[in-house]
């Protein structure tokens, strides 16, 4: 039996009550939970052991996972999404991971847990996707920074729409923007890749009518990744003509 103000419940009562309840939910969908960051603690665990993993390999994953546009063309496409789940060193991963905590404990709230996930896992392959495309096709390329960028940009549409200031993380975007053009071995094209579709997929959630929202965001994402696989197979043309 459950205690109450007035006597006991049963626990079948109470669990009965409490379906018929309407989840409490955010302005942009999200519902009320007493975890708020369970997906971004979950992302920042998958991160933190696959760093783990790759300092144990002596940098073999990076070899084996890493994005390498030669390897990408040559038929390991999958680099394209394990490539953002792996770091080169500790601070990559440290500041990565924090800003991701940081991130996620504002736009997982709004979005919901679903949904974030979403925003995370488009902006990962969306900054892939385009350092695949415009990057040295022999270099290696690692980390999260696409999708974090993707939060970013996530963040300053979802507050836009909310009707709040958005000055603030508007000056932060452009300073890590900037950063990544002047300081050697940061691949600020899946910082951009990663931006630009964080922000159109939270835009689908964020200004699509409520009853609409989940319809408007898989058909933005549908065309989201038929344009990422176009230009993957424009690349991969490129680079099979000039070393196969």
């Amino acid at each position: 039996m459950v205690p109450a103000p007035v006597g006991f419940h049963c626990p079948a009562c109470v669990a009965e009550a409490q379906r018929r309840v309407p989840p409490v939910r955010s302005q942009l969908g999200g519902v009320a939970r007493a975890n708020p960051r369970r997906v971004t603690t979950a992302l920042i665990g998958i991160n933190g052991v696959l760093y783990a993993l790759t300092w144990l390999s002596g940098d073999t994953m990076l070899r084996e996972f890493g994005l390498i546009g030669v390897a990408v063309a040559a038929g390991e496409w999958w680099r394209l999404l394990t490539a953002p789940f792996l770091h080169a060193g500790l601070w990559h991963v440290g500041l990565n991971m924090f800003a991701l905590w940081v991130l996620g404990g504002v736009l997982e709230p709004l979005l919901g847990r679903g949904r974030f996930l979403m925003v995370y896992l488009a902006s990962a392959l969306g900054g892939a996707v385009a350092s695949y495309a415009f990057s040295n096709p022999g270099a290696v390329s690692v980390g999260a920074s696409g999708a974090v960028f993707g939060l970013l940009g996530g963040l300053v549409v979802a507050l836009r729409r909310l009707n709040r200031d958005v000055s603030g993380v508007i000056a932060l975007l452009l300073i890590n923007v900037a950063l990544g053009f002047v300081f050697p071995n940061i691949d600020w094209r899946a910082h951009l890749g990663g931006l630009v579709v964080g922000a159109l997929v939270t835009a689908a959630f964020a200004y699509a009518p409520a009853r609409y929202r989940d319809a408007a965001a898989w058909v933005t994402l549908a065309v989201i990744l038929l344009g990422l696989a176009l230009v993957v197979d424009w690349r991969t043309t490129q680079v099979l003509s000039a070393f196969f």
